[in-house]
């Protein structure tokens, strides 16, 4: 198991993998929007949370290949940690005046 994680952080094509589920999670605003009146993204919207998805895929792959692989599970876990704080400080400014 070890081997195939290692093969497939160290191989570059996992960036596509990375683009491509940042564009499956997109999903699921999209089709909310048809379904519910109250879900409005705009394109903005869009850009910036694949944008923000696909850094924080990005950071967690280019972070884990100079660390320990014993430390991933730190890594994965900072990253996921800065990804939780701008995603907030977007959407609703918790410690900022971003999000309002």
């Amino acid at each position: 198991m070890a081997t195939a994680t290692n093969s497939l952080i160290s191989c570059n094509s996992v960036f596509a993998w990375i683009a491509a589920i940042a564009c499956a999670l997109l999903l699921i605003p999209l089709i909310a929007m048809q379904l519910k009146d109250s879900v409005n993204w705009s394109t903005a919207d869009f850009a910036v949370m694949g944008a923000l998805i696909f850094v924080a895929g990005s950071s967690f792959v280019l972070i884990a290949r100079k660390v320990n692989p014993s430390r991933r599970l730190a890594v994965g876990a900072l990253v996921l940690a800065l990804f939780l704080y701008v995603w907030a400080e977007l959407a609703v400014g918790v410690f900022t005046s971003l999000g309002s």
